[in-house]
C-alpha cells in the first residue's frame, strides 16, 4: 500500500509553523498544557470520584437520582477521554514524560487500552486520516456508510435515523469487543497490523479490562445488588458512547469534508499535500462558545488539532486564528460550522446523502 500526497510549492505547513512558533514565542509561553489543564484535571477526576462514592454509599435514594447519577459519571468518562487522555496521548499535556505517560493511562482506568489507542488514532488516524481500510476511526461497516468508496446495503437509507442509537454503543463495542478483536487478530485497521505485544503488554491488557470490570461493575454489584449496578452501569455506557461518537463524528463526518479510497494497485493517490488534505478531512463547530470547547477538550477545533496534534487544546483557541488567516492568505478552504447543532444537521443530511445507492 502507497500514500501519496502531492508535493506543493506553497510551504503552506512551513509558513504555519513558523507562525505557531512566533506565537509562543513572542507570549512566552510553552506549547504543552497549562495550569488551567491541571485544574481541569483535578476536577474531572475529583468529580468521578466524588460520584462513584456517593453511588457506593448509596446515598441516591430515588430512581430518578441514581439515573441522574449514573448518566453523569457517563459523561464524566468522556470528559476526561477528551480533556485528560487525549492530551497526554498526544504527549502535549506536559513536558514531562512520566506525566504524559499517565494521563495518556487514564483510558486504561476507563477500560481501553492506551497502547491500542496510540497505534490506532495517534498514529493511523492522525497521519492518514479518513482513508478506507487505515482509518479506523470511519470503520462503522456494515451498520453506517460513511463514504462512497464503502459498500452501500438497503438498510442504509435509514441510516441517518438510526445513527444516533448506533453512537450510544461504541463504548461497550469498543471496549468489550474492538479491543479484543484487535488483541487477538493482531490487526489495528483492516490494512494496519498491530506491533508487537512484549510480556508487559499482555499483562497490562488483562489487568485492565479485569480492573475496570472490577471497579465499575463487581464492586458496585456487591454493594449495591447487581441489577442496580449493572443497569447503572449500562446507562454510563450509552452516555459515554453517545458523548465520544458524536463529537468525532462532528468533527470528520459532516458536508464538506473528504475521503480517500485506493485505487486498483492499493495505493492513495491523494490531490493536496499533507497539510491541506488534513484541513479537507477536519471541521470546526462552535469555536466562540468557551463552555463547548472547555468540556470537549478543544476538540472542536479540529482542524488545529489534525495540524498541531503535539500542542494542548489549551491553547486552540488562540492558534484558530493564526491558521484560519493564513488559509485565507494561501487560498484554502476549510470547513467550520458556527455551533454545535448546525454541525449536527449537517451531519445528518451527510448520512441520509450516504444512505442513497447512487452516492
Amino acid at each position: 500500500m502507497n500514500i501519496r500526497f502531492e508535493k506543493s510549492n506553497q510551504n503552506f505547513l512551513s509558513i504555519l509553523r513558523k507562525k505557531v512558533n512566533q506565537y509562543f514565542h513572542e507570549n512566552k509561553i510553552s506549547s504543552y498544557g497549562n495550569t488551567e489543564l491541571y485544574i481541569k484535571s483535578i476536577i474531572l477526576f475529583g468529580l468521578l470520584t466524588a460520584n462513584y462514592l456517593l453511588q457506593n454509599l448509596q446515598i441516591f435514594t430515588t430512581s430518578l437520582q441514581w439515573f441522574l447519577s449514573f448518566f453523569f459519571q457517563g459523561i464524566v468518562f468522556a470528559l476526561i477521554g477528551f480533556n485528560v487522555m487525549h492530551d497526554g496521548s498526544h504527549s502535549s499535556y506536559s513536558s514531562n514524560k512520566i506525566l504524559n505517560k499517565i494521563t495518556a493511562f487514564s483510558l486504561n482506568f476507563l477500560g481501553g487500552i492506551s497502547l491500542f489507542w496510540h497505534q490506532k488514532h495517534v498514529i493511523n488516524h492522525h497521519s492518514y486520516t479518513n482513508m478506507e481500510g487505515v482509518d479506523d476511526d470511519i470503520d462503522l461497516k456494515p451498520f453506517l456508510r460513511l463514504h462512497h468508496a464503502q459498500p452501500y446495503k438497503a438498510i442504509h437509507k435509514f441510516q441517518a435515523y438510526y445513527a444516533f442509537f448506533l453512537y450510544s454503543m461504541t463504548y461497550v463495542f469498543w471496549i468489550y469487543y474492538r479491543d479484543f478483536k484487535k488483541y487477538f487478530t493482531r490487526q489495528i485497521a483492516e490494512d494496519t497490523p498491530m506491533a508487537d505485544l512484549s510480556l508487559q503488554d499482555h499483562i497490562v491488557f488483562w489487568i485492565t479490562k479485569l480492573a475496570h470490570l472490577t471497579i465499575f461493575v463487581i464492586v458496585p454489584s456487591l454493594i449495591l445488588g447487581p441489577k442496580l449496578a449493572i443497569g447503572g452501569y449500562l446507562i454510563l455506557s450509552l452516555t459515554c458512547g453517545f458523548t465520544l461518537a458524536i463529537v468525532f463524528q462532528l468533527a470528520h463526518i459532516v458536508e464538506g469534508t473528504i475521503f480517500s479510497a485506493k485505487d486498483e494497485e492499493d495505493n492513495f493517490n491523494i490531490g493536496s499535500e499533507w497539510s491541506v488534505y488534513q484541513i479537507n478531512t477536519t471541521v470546526n463547530f462552535g469555536t466562540e462558545n468557551k463552555i463547548l470547547t472547555w468540556l470537549l477538550g478543544g476538540l472542536n477545533f479540529q482542524m488545529v488539532h489534525h495540524l498541531f496534534p503535539k500542542i494542548s487544546h489549551v491553547h486552540y483557541p488562540a492558534l484558530h486564528k493564526i491558521i484560519c488567516q493564513t488559509c485565507e492568505e494561501y487560498g484554502v478552504n476549510y470547513v467550520e460550522y458556527k455551533n454545535f447543532w448546525t454541525a449536527i444537521g449537517s451531519h445528518l443530511k451527510y448520512l441520509n446523502e450516504m444512505g442513497k445507492a447512487d452516492a
